[in-house]
Order: C-alpha cells, then structure tokens, then sequence
C-alpha cells in the first residue's frame, strides 16, 4: 500500500478535483493577451545641450534626443506617443486610440506637453517692498520744510528780544536793630537811613537821580573822579558789585581784577566784597574800584570810586572819609 491515492479508488470521486471533459477544454475560448505596458517600454536616454545630437531641429533621419525622431518625410515619429492620441504604444491598445482612461500616451517633449526643458539661469531675486510706506515719506517731507522755515524766521526776526531775566538769588531778611549814628549836618543823605558826608573840593551831581555822586573838577573844568553811593534792595552784594564794574567799563579797554570778600565792618552787615579795575576811555587811562555791602534787611548798598590814573592817588586818599561816613551809617 502506498501514499498515493487512485483516482477511481472505491469509485468515488475527489470532491477537490474538477473533472472536465475533454470537449470543453477545447471548446474554451482563449484568454485575452494585456496589452504591453507603458513602463516596460525603452525610454531613451535625455541628450546633453552642448553635443550635435542635443541641438533643437535636428537632421532629417536621426533622433533629437527629446523623445521625438524626424524622419526622410517629414512626419514625426516619437518613442512616447505623439500628440494626436493615436493608439498606445506602437500603434497598439485595446481600443487604438488615446483616450483618457487608457494607457499613458506619447507626448512631443520629454517634460510634459507644455513644459519647455529646464532653465540654466538662476530666477530674478523677488523684489523688497519699502519698510516705510510710501505715504510716511511725503509726510516726513512736508514736516521738516515746515521745521526749516520756522528756523528761518527765527533766525532773522532774532528771535524773542526780551531776555529772560534769572532770578536773584534768594537773601534772607531780617530787621536790624535801630542805628546809633547820628550824621553830621553836612551829610548827604541817600536813602533807606545811609548818607555820605562831601570833603572840601567834591561836589554832589545835581544831574544824578540813583544814589548820590559826587564829584570833583580839574582846574580847567573837566571832572578827575567820582564818588558814587547807590542802592538796590533783594539782591546779593555780590551780584550788584558785578553789575555796577560791567556798567562802569562797557565799551573800554579794561582789566578786571577778582572779587574778594571784605570782612564786615558792623554786625548789622551780613556780606561784604569788593573789586579794582584799570581801563582806558578815550585814551584816557581809568582806575577804580566798587564795594557793596548788605544789611540784614536785604539793602544793599554799593561805593563806587572812578578817577584818572594821573590823580588816583590823590582822588581815592580824599575819597576815605567820605567812604567812612557811609559805612558809619550803614
């Protein structure tokens, strides 16, 4: 007994084997032979731009290199098929046509129907747009010619004529006790309970309405120097000497000594300085000095001696008393 089993053994059948009679197997029609595919076919190889067979409209007979042959007549033949959907491959294909739906037809160029091949130069950078808007610029335009004008006109109006005039600084006020001092009746008295006695020779200047000046005159006319007692009220000593020197020298040669503190000759004085200069006025040569001396009450009260230099020494020796009597009834 062996493995293998008989066909007729006991006369039954093998239900997993079809018996078919000899007359059906020819009466079977043929299966239908698939059509070649698309992908089977020889693609042929893509021509290089800088040899004979790459060139565009090549010879008559031989092979563009772009999937498309010209051949002794004319037409065109192509190894993908050409535009006209005529068949599949070969001129073959189930219904002869290119229909959609069937099989990959022929095209005339080896990228696409309308794809030209691709380009050796590089694509035009994308253009910025401004980061400012065109609108701003006008506008920034328009602002600063309006700015160049407004700097214009100042510049030649001149601008604000008034000056701005700084504060003095602040100066504390107290009131000082009554004054001893009695003047003599031949002082002269300036204001605020200070008066200057004259020395023989000086005068008081009839013409001079701030303070008291006195003066004293040469033999043919001409003054040779002054003595000039003045006051100003909530202000520093300091800033009245400075402004009395730049008054008595404006438009002269002069030199300005350094202002320097005096010590106070009485309690009731809270500050003292003083200052010399020399200059030449009409080539007359000048010298003089100021003082200023303020009071707890805030007056302050200012000496200012001028003279020609050739009778300086003469002029400040006879102008001491006169300096004394002010400063005995500050």
């Amino acid at each position: 007994m062996n493995n293998k089993r008989d066909k007729d053994q006991g006369g039954a059948s093998n239900p997993w084997v079809r018996k078919t009679d000899s007359g059906e197997e020819e009466a079977a029609a043929p299966e239908q032979e698939l059509p070649p595919s698309p992908w089977s076919l020889e693609v042929p190889p893509r021509p290089s731009p800088w040899t004979d067979g790459g060139a565009a409209g090549g010879s008559p007979g031989t092979d563009s290199g772009w999937g498309r042959a010209s051949t002794g007549s004319g037409a065109p033949e192509s190894g993908w098929g050409d535009s006209s959907g005529s068949g599949g491959p070969s001129g073959g294909g189930p219904s002869g046509s290119g229909s959609p739906g069937g099989p990959a037809t022929e095209s005339s160029s080896a990228w696409g129907e309308k794809v030209g091949p691709p380009s050796l130069r590089r694509p035009p950078p994308a253009k910025k747009k401004p980061s400012i808007p065109p609108l701003v610029i006008p506008i920034a335009a328009g602002v600063a010619v309006v700015a160049l004008v407004a700097v214009a006109l100042v510049l030649l109006t001149g601008g604000d004529d008034t000056a701005k005039q700084e504060p003095s600084p602040s100066v504390s006020v107290t009131t000082p006790p009554a004054s001893s001092y009695t003047p003599p009746a031949n002082a002269v008295p300036v204001e605020h309970g200070v008066s200057v006695v004259p020395v023989n020779g000086w005068s008081v200047l009839a013409k001079e309405t701030k303070g008291k000046q006195l003066v004293t005159y040469a033999p043919n006319g001409e003054p040779r120097a002054f003595f000039w007692v003045r006051q100003k009220l909530n202000t520093t000593a300091r800033t009245f000497l400075l402004g009395i020197v730049e008054g008595e020298t404006e438009n002269e040669i002069a030199q300005l000594g350094n202002v320097r503190n005096l010590p106070c000759p009485r309690d009731v004085l809270v500050e003292c300085v003083a200052i010399t200069y020399t200059s030449t006025a009409n080539k007359v040569k000048v010298q003089g000095y100021v003082e200023a001396y303020r009071r707890k009450d805030g007056v302050v009260t200012a000496l200012d001696f001028r003279s020609r230099s050739d009778y300086a020494a003469k002029a400040e020796a006879e102008a001491a008393p006169m300096k004394q009597s002010v400063v005995d009834s500050l």
